[in-house]
């Protein structure tokens, strides 16, 4: 059988002859993540890791050609658009975004770090009002954003106002980049009008800073085309820069270019995902190792009898209770944990769980920014999370859970789902970028939990295994041997 075709992304930018940005950042980042990079070249420049020395725009009608070339034979599932020069090449790329229908990220490239203009003046009015206009994600920097916007931008507030200012130019969505501004944190600003977010990370001390803003775009528009959501292809990005500017090494004698590392792998890099940039990350207590099966019921009947049978880690989901009748039985529930020594979270009736004393809570996505996390952390109550792509796991990572649940992997009989499943390699993907214990969740049985487990699962949440088992003791005793 023959394996599916690589995901195509176009570049549409300048060369740099140093390799460190432009088209060979943006070809090696492709290549990194796992798409087919195709390049459509704007402009050439002289640089090397000292400077830009010289540059030289190539023709309309080379770019056109390059363009229609690419459109006959390799379509984009994505277009990366950064430096283009001139007014000329602007009105060319611009007549050619006219009748395109691929995702546009663009990286406003209007100045090298160094000081060379790298998009003349007689061309601004042009790319403003006739490119943006195509864009989905626009990722300016803070001196580009003030570029456009003529206007100074100095704190978070300001940040905010002016992405929110930048979508009126015609962008679907903007990303503003808090790299130039000061702070211990590197946060960077999203939004698309309706939804927004701050993304968070520990500022890197590195002067090897060289081709970051080209390699971030370039890094967005692989992971659209790989199929991710937008905020999730940033934060994948943003990931894969920040791994790239602690892996930077020396080469030449100037400010020299992030690494390119492959899919980033190292929790370290993964931002956090906030509605403020001063969040301050609560962290909840670690649960110490987790035993398979973690087991989902809807009724305390089930605890009654599951823990006699050794379950350690069990969650009460009783979504269809309310009041009373939820009451009664989340107080079963956690009685019967401290009966048997178990673990026994709650899922999202956190009120509960801290009137009567849980092990922990679990929320969903929707829950958690109903929940009082301060009276949760303060009741000593661990908290679980679920996840379903990159963005959410990043926004639960503000938090810092006791442990991370992702999925759901494999279709399952037990509920249905709003997200398609994940399959083991996209879960591979985000495994490593978790500090957390994780709980693979969705449609896994006992005889596919070794394979979950290798590929990075800490333990295995499971319902229907179990609870539809015509033998559940023998059942639940082949799940404990596997420990």
């Amino acid at each position: 059988m023959s394996a599916a075709p690589m995901p195509i992304v176009w570049t549409i930018a300048g060369s740099d002859s140093g390799g460190g940005a432009g088209i060979q950042a943006d070809l090696k980042t492709f290549q990194s993540l796992g798409v087919h990079g195709c390049s459509v070249i704007t402009s050439l420049t002289a640089q090397n890791t000292r400077g830009v020395q010289n540059v030289e725009h190539v023709s309309p009608g080379m770019i056109m050609a390059q363009l229609f070339a690419l459109e006959e034979d390799l379509p984009p599932a994505a277009i990366k658009l950064g430096m283009l020069g001139n007014i000329e090449s602007v009105e060319s790329v611009a007549d050619f975004l006219d009748t395109a229908k691929s995702y546009i990220v663009c990286d406003p490239v209007m100045m090298a770090t160094h000081g060379a203009a790298l998009l003349e003046g007689t061309a601004f009015n042009t790319f403003r009002d006739e490119i943006l206009p195509y864009v989905n994600l626009l990722t300016p920097n803070r001196p580009e954003a003030e570029t456009l916007l003529s206007y100074k931008i100095d704190d978070a507030a300001e940040m905010e106002k002016a992405a929110h200012d930048l979508l009126k130019f015609g962008a679907k969505a903007v990303l503003l980049k808090g790299g130039h501004m000061r702070g211990a944190l590197a946060s960077d600003f999203w939004t698309n009008g309706k939804d927004s977010a701050w993304l968070n990370s520990p500022r890197i001390d590195t002067m090897h800073t060289h081709g970051g803003g080209c390699t971030l775009s370039a890094a967005i528009a692989a992971g659209i085309a790989l199929g991710l959501d937008e905020l999730s292809a940033i934060v994948v990005a943003k990931a894969y820069v920040n791994q790239g500017l602690r892996g930077a090494t020396k080469i030449g004698d100037g400010r020299n270019p992030l690494a390119h590392l492959g899919w980033p792998h190292d929790p370290q890099d993964l931002p956090w995902v906030s509605n403020d940039w001063k969040n301050p990350r609560p962290q909840f207590p670690m649960i110490g190792k987790m035993r398979s099966p973690y087991v989902i019921v809807d009724r305390a009947d089930w605890i009654e009898k599951l823990l006699p049978l050794g379950i350690a880690m069990i969650q009460l989901r009783a979504k269809d209770l309310s009041g009373a009748a939820l009451d009664a039985e989340v107080k079963r529930a956690i009685e019967l944990g401290r009966k048997f020594g178990a673990q026994v979270f709650i899922n999202d009736a956190w009120e509960l769980a801290l009137k009567y004393g849980a092990f922990g809570v679990h929320l969903g996505q929707d829950d958690l920014p109903k929940a009082d996390l301060a009276a949760i952390q303060k009741a000593g109550l661990r908290l679980g999370l679920s996840t379903h792509n990159f963005a959410e796991i990043a926004r639960a990572m503000a938090v810092v859970p006791s442990y991370l649940a992702i999925g759901t992997l494999f279709e399952s009989p037990s509920k249905s789902f709003a997200h398609l499943p994940l399959g083991l390699e996209n879960f591979k993907k985000m495994r490593p970028l978790v500090e957390v214990p994780v709980v693979a969740i969705g449609g896994i049985t006992l005889e596919r939990a070794a394979e979950v487990r290798a590929a990075g699962a800490d333990c295995c949440a499971v319902i229907s295994d179990v609870t539809r088992a015509a033998d559940l003791a023998g059942r639940v005793a082949a799940w404990l041997k596997m420990n």
